[in-house]
């Protein structure tokens, strides 16, 4: 409640890109995990889930776009998200998209973007959660990599940017998703395509040696149920283990430019892509549901539309530090 009537306000007198800003700079301090377990007590058991052999105390995580550099691990799992996942990292450093690149839609709780995966670099990042873990300073939960290509990479190359920055990353992540669907890099969308798809993950699945770390791959949320039938027969037969539905919805913005919008808006085609993969698949893939997560019911709908793990962003910035914890008790709640 302090958040929303307060900060939150605050917050949102800043121009979009410096509340996010500040809000990950306090998350990232040094002491921001000790006090926020404080605030916060932990989540009751009860939400743990195992998928790929990994133990998710919460099928609640933070998606990528927040936290881009994994500067905040800790933080996360302190505020009671059951795995996060940073990026976009690309494979070099990466300068966003020229302004405006971000913009609040409040009465829609929505967020219209084209930041163009921003990025330190793939070595940068892999460097800074190598000293993490190093001083033990890793979080208890799985921690996810979204990585991308860079914005002058030509798609007939694109494999090789993502096997790039796979393969510094791999010692890092307890699983990886390639992103393939954003709509703020020209060109991206295509990747979908069978040909570059296929070329993309049997290229990451050579740097992926035993013990293979699971690869998911992120979709578009505007895909029609063929487009969707195609490239869910392509996944179900190559290296992949599992699917991220959806990305932002492309849509025009400021000036005209076309970005992606999250939250509300995304909600309904979010959980009828879910359903439809869930359905099609029988249960031999899983699918991470992102897309209009605000609350339980919202969580819940996904769960029972075939998910098996969730991601929020936008529910998140709108709600505020309660969000995951909220979210886990009211689960919880409707289990009893």
């Amino acid at each position: 409640m302090l958040y929303r009537t307060l900060l939150r306000p605050l917050l949102f007198c800043l121009p979009p890109e410096s509340a996010h800003r500040i809000a990950l700079s306090l998350c990232a301090h040094s002491r921001a995990e000790g006090f926020l377990r404080l605030l916060l007590p932990p989540l009751p058991s009860g939400l743990e889930r195992t998928v790929w052999g990994l133990r998710f105390p919460s099928p609640l995580g933070l998606a990528a776009g927040f936290d881009k550099n994994g500067v905040a691990l800790a933080t996360w799992e302190a505020l009671g998200f059951g795995f996060c996942e940073i990026g976009t990292v690309t494979p070099v450093p990466q300068e966003p998209n020229p302004a405006p690149r971000l913009q609040r839609l409040p009465q829609s709780e929505a967020l219209w973007n084209r930041l163009g995966f921003p990025s330190e670099g793939a070595e940068r990042v892999a460097l800074r959660l190598a000293r993490r873990r190093a001083k033990k300073q890793w979080p208890n939960f799985p921690v996810g990599i979204n990585v991308g290509k860079s914005r002058q990479t030509d798609l007939d190359r694109a494999a090789g940017d993502y096997t790039r920055a796979f393969s510094l990353l791999r010692p890092y992540g307890d699983f990886f998703v390639l992103n393939l669907s954003s709509p703020n890099t020209p060109g991206l969308r295509s990747l979908q395509q069978e040909k570059h798809l296929q070329t993309v993950l049997e290229a990451v699945a050579g740097a992926n040696p035993p013990p293979a770390k699971p690869i998911l791959v992120k979709i578009a949320p505007d895909l029609g149920e063929k487009e969707l039938g195609a490239i869910l027969e392509l996944l179900l037969r190559a290296p992949c283990d599992g699917l991220v539905a959806t990305n932002t919805l492309p849509t025009p913005g400021p000036r005209g430019l076309v970005g992606g919008l999250s939250g509300r808006p995304l909600a309904q085609r979010s959980t009828e892509t879910i359903r439809f993969l869930a359905r099609e698949s029988a249960g031999r893939l899983p699918l991470v549901a992102a897309g209009g997560i605000f609350d339980a019911a919202d969580a819940q709908e996904k769960l029972d539309a075939g998910a098996v793990l969730l991601e929020a962003y936008t529910g998140f910035v709108f709600r505020g530090p309660s969000f995951a914890r909220d979210i886990g008790l009211g689960l919880l709640r409707g289990r009893s």
